[in-house]
């Protein structure tokens, strides 16, 4: 038997007047914010109406303490988006920023994609998640299936 929840900290990242925007559409659309977002860099800043990664990062070290509070010992399984995807393995691997926009830069998160951790009791003084895979879709492509990155596609506001 399987429990599930949903929880709102685990929503893709927040883009504000940025959703649904190419890096063109920003630039001829917000070239401000666009030149902002150049000088802050994409970890920081936040558009209007949006967040930084370093939002959603703050969001998901609340998740992290739940998950470790209630659920210690079990196997846990969080569906989420890119964004989120790649701050969880900032936050489990302690990165840098750099290590982690190196990472996002030379790949897009696959739809349907698995990034999993186990726990590795002879990692640091009490054991740590060690990363297993990032990115994983062999079942897809196993199966025939399209691998795709493309986004969601546009529904009406709830």
């Amino acid at each position: 038997d399987i429990t599930y929840l949903v929880d709102e900290r685990l929503r893709e990242k927040e883009f504000g007047v940025f959703d649904r925007l190419t890096r063109v559409g920003i630039q001829a659309k917000y070239p401000e914010q666009a030149e902002a977002r150049t000088v802050l860099g994409k970890f920081y800043h936040r558009p209007p109406g949006g967040e930084s990664w370093c939002d959603v990062i703050l969001r998901l070290r609340s998740v992290i303490d739940t998950i470790t509070r209630d659920y210690r010992r079990e196997r846990v399984l969080v569906v989420a988006h890119q964004v989120t995807v790649l701050c969880f393995r900032y936050l489990l691997e302690r990165m840098t920023e750099e290590e982690i926009l190196g990472i996002d830069h030379a790949q897009e998160v696959a739809n349907c994609s698995v990034t999993s951790y186990e726990f590795a009791p002879n990692l640091g003084k009490r054991g740590k998640l060690a990363l297993c895979h990032f990115n994983f879709v062999a079942p897809l492509e196993e199966s025939g299936a399209e691998v795709t990155t493309k986004p969601d596609v546009p529904v009406a506001a709830k």
